[in-house]
């Protein structure tokens, strides 16, 4: 791990240093930017996610905002597979296992405590959430109500 080096957390509010770590990359909130100067870190800025509430492509999108931020490592929790090449196309290394706040993530990378990512840990949409209870059934909702005019 190089001593001078800048750093994006994923990140659930717009705390810097003491933001909770998102498990997510993709949708998470923001990324908390973090620039290391021998090993201890010199500057924090946070940039909110452009892509947490996009249709789709979201690690993508997100991938190339961290890559605009200047950074060269990730800490996360998860990350899927269009989001692992993106940032793998833009050079950028992956790390696995981050929780707690974004100061106590540094830290574990510090100490050598985080996973190296050599691919996605999770399936696409995997921060998506589950889907609504859309009965589907058209206008009568299952009750005969439709009027047999098949809506």
């Amino acid at each position: 791990m190089p001593e001078n080096e800048v750093i994006a957390v994923t990140s659930q509010s717009l705390d810097g240093l003491n933001a909770p770590v998102d498990p997510r990359f993709g949708r998470c909130r923001a990324f908390t930017i973090v620039s290391l100067q021998g090993g201890k870190i010199s500057d924090t800025k946070v940039i909110e996610n452009p892509a947490m509430m996009a249709g789709g492509g979201a690690g993508i999108q997100a991938a190339q905002s961290v890559g605009n931020s200047g950074a060269k490592v990730v800490l996360t929790g998860n990350l899927g597979p269009n989001a692992s090449s993106a940032l793998q196309a833009l050079g950028i290394t992956t790390y696995f296992g981050a929780s707690g706040t974004v100061e106590s993530a540094i830290n574990a990378y510090l100490k050598g405590q985080l996973q190296q990512a050599t691919g996605a840990n999770v399936p696409s949409h995997f921060g998506m959430g589950r889907g609504g209870m859309g009965g589907g059934m058209g206008r009568g909702g299952g009750r005969g109500r439709g009027g047999g005019r098949g809506r």
